[in-house]
């Protein structure tokens, strides 16, 4: 796996309640691994609403503020739904450092989705290692990725 770990980069995380105590702890390996790490909430295991936590990330992505992010929620699901709503931005849930790795490696992923509920501490944080050490690919996924912007603004295309 290619190291293409970023320290010093600011990595925004958030969560909503479902996945406060999981992003609490990879925060703290964010920061131990060198990454500044801006911390969008939730701040406590009290009902929220995870939109109000991905929108605001997702819009630092699309915007070009910070280059990736992390998202948790207790499936991942409804996090990667707002995020993805945001041009240029390609979140992924992972639930193995295996589909962390192609999501960065094929389709770019910018920003990893965690399922809470779903991965224990452990395998979240080698999720998240294999998300940050691995590099775009490139080649014939370039292609591919540049679709997913196209055919949101312009339609469905028959381009193989």
């Amino acid at each position: 796996m290619a190291d293409v770990a970023h320290p010093g980069e600011r990595i925004p995380i958030a969560s909503d309640h479902a996945g406060f105590e999981l992003k609490e702890r990879l925060r703290v390996s964010l920061a131990e691994l060198g990454y500044e790490v801006q911390d969008i909430g939730t701040h406590g295991t009290a009902s929220t609403d995870y939109a109000d936590y991905a929108h605001p990330l997702a819009q630092e992505v699309s915007s070009g503020e910070a280059e990736r992010g992390i998202l948790l929620c207790g499936t991942g699901l409804g996090m990667s739904y707002v995020a993805n709503r945001y041009p240029g931005v390609r979140a992924a849930v992972a639930w193995t450092p295996e589909i962390a790795a192609l999501a960065r490696k094929h389709n770019d992923a910018n920003i990893l989705v965690l399922p809470a509920r779903f991965v224990s501490d452990e395998d979240a944080l080698e999720i998240l290692r294999a998300w940050l050490n691995t590099a775009f690919e490139g080649g014939r996924h370039t292609r591919r990725v540049e679709k997913i912007e196209r055919i949101g603004a312009e339609g469905a295309g028959s381009e193989a």
